[in-house]
């Protein structure tokens, strides 16, 4: 049975998963890695790390099907968006990539507006000029490392320095390209405006395909390290949560998908492009051509309940919070969890934002703060939700919900009641990587089209329907927007 392979190149690892002609995975493999913070708010990691990582990861979800590479008829990649790879002449590396996470760039967001104006910005790109994005990384490699820029000859995202090792071929999908701030996003390419406004070379910059277009193939020297075939096609693929969408079926207008990881993503799929005025939500080409979609991001979501365990619960397991959280009522009994721990992006584009507790009293106890941050996430997910509802995007009666964080029942029920949907989930547990799997089903001729493999998926399965409780979570939501705006003031700015 042929079988078409997904690669995700994450913050923390690199997953492979092997999936058949129904979109079933057969076969998976993982290898993690860390990140460096040399100092505070930035965030580094090597390129060597991903490589390694896939080459691993590869053969492991080979072994784990029992297969070899010649089963394998295409390949698709995924990955972390908007970190900024940079290499010299030869393809190595002049520096550690910068990435998603990185905050050192406020200085930088600030020429970008001014240089192409705030308002035009977002009309190009779809978005405002925020410290995660790939352009004022470059912009601060320009300015502070002079002679490391001078070494630069090419630009990729992480996933597409793994595809580079695969394939010898400098490319990235439209979708990925759409979150580095360079893109037009109407044109689903490069904006020569935004590159001639920032004085930066288009010729540093990779070539763009749809999805699921073919970018090269697996060379011999890949295929060595790999295991998989040398010739075998490559797609473009996608940026993580465009894959993701992807891999639980968020491909046509009106689907919205809800992705709980560390970070928290609500993704809607659009016919066209539909930008927030203000861009406090994204805009983004969508993975699958002739589609576009709107995106909230807020930077710790599970991510908040692991601080929460880490630092106040050590040793305790996250099931065991959440048994304790059970045990608290609706509203924590007025404690509040604002979940800004490393800035936000949506509803907030504010890189200095700081998480905080508030209400607390001797009658609380760690249920209460355990519950709370379940709602603080479950809040700013509205947040964002709203955003992109008032952008032009109409209200779901459905999110398809995929993360770590679905495995509690008790977050199930109050995401469910916050963002008053019935919450469903998909069968993969790999999004992103599925997804991969998919855009690359089509070069691989296990399907006629995108649209095809994810029709293969099975329907969602309901997790949670909006409860007894969702009219008083409505209550406290209002609240909870009223938090950000009369404490900031208060947080100390970088």
């Amino acid at each position: 049975m042929p079988l078409v392979l997904g690669i995700d190149v994450s913050t923390t690892a690199t997953k492979a998963l092997l999936v058949d002609t129904e979109g079933t995975p057969r076969g998976s493999g993982t290898m993690s890695y860390d990140y460096a913070v040399p100092r505070p708010q930035w965030s580094e990691q090597e390129p060597a790390l991903w490589w390694d990582a896939a080459c691993g990861a590869i053969r492991a979800a080979l072994d784990d099907a029992g297969v070899s590479g010649a089963d394998v008829a295409a390949v698709g990649l995924s990955g972390q968006m908007h970190g900024a790879v940079l290499l010299d002449e030869s393809d190595e590396p002049v520096r550690p990539a910068i990435l998603w996470n990185d905050q050192r760039t406020g200085a930088e967001c600030d020429a970008i507006r001014e240089a192409v104006g705030a308002a035009r910005l977002i009309e190009l790109t779809g978005n405002d000029a925020l410290t995660g994005f790939t352009a004022p990384k470059l912009l601060w490699v320009r300015a502070h490392e002079p002679e490391r820029w001078r070494r630069v000859a090419h630009l990729l995202l992480p996933k597409d320095y793994v595809r580079l090792r695969l394939t010898g071929e400098h490319a990235v999908d439209k979708a990925d390209g759409a979150g580095t701030l360079l893109f037009d996003l109407a044109a689903r390419d490069w904006s020569p405006e935004v590159l001639e406004a920032l004085d930066l070379d288009p010729g540093i910059l990779p070539s763009t395909a749809e999805g699921p277009e073919a970018t090269g193939t697996i060379t011999a020297s890949a295929a060595a390290a790999t295991g998989l075939r040398a010739g075998t096609p490559v797609v473009a693929g996608g940026g993580d949560q465009a894959a993701n969408a992807v891999g639980v079926g968020a491909t046509d207008p009106g689907v919205v998908a809800l992705s709980l990881g560390t970070s928290g993503v609500v993704f809607a799929a659009t016919d066209a492009p539909i930008v927030e005025p203000r861009g406090r939500v994204h805009a983004f080409c969508h993975a699958v051509p002739d589609r576009w979609h709107l995106m909230s991001v807020m930077l710790s979501a599970a991510g908040s309940l692991r601080w929460f365990r880490d630092a106040l619960a050590p040793g305790r397991s996250f099931e065991e919070l959440v048994a304790e959280a059970a045990g608290a009522p609706p509203g924590s009994d007025g404690l509040w969890f604002l979940p800004y721990l490393t800035g936000e992006r949506s509803p907030h584009p504010d890189p200095d934002a700081r998480g905080a507790f508030i209400g607390l009293t001797v009658g609380h106890g760690r249920a209460h703060m355990a519950r709370a941050v379940l709602e603080g996430v479950a809040y700013g997910l509205r947040d964002g939700l709203d955003l992109m509802i008032a952008a032009g995007m109409p209200r779901p009666a459905q999110i398809r919900a995929s993360g770590g964080g679905l495995a509690s029942e008790l977050w199930q029920q109050i995401l469910a009641d916050v963002l008053d949907v019935e919450l469903t989930a998909v069968a993969t547990t790999e999004g992103a990587a599925h997804g991969a799997a998919l855009l690359a089903m089509p070069i691989g001729g296990l399907a006629a089209s995108v649209e095809e493999s994810v029709g293969r998926l099975p329907a969602p399965r309901t997790l949670a329907e909006p409860g007894a409780d969702a009219s008083g979570y409505a209550e406290r939501h209002a609240v909870h927007a009223a938090l950000y705006p009369a404490l900031a003031p208060l947080f100390p700015r970088m």
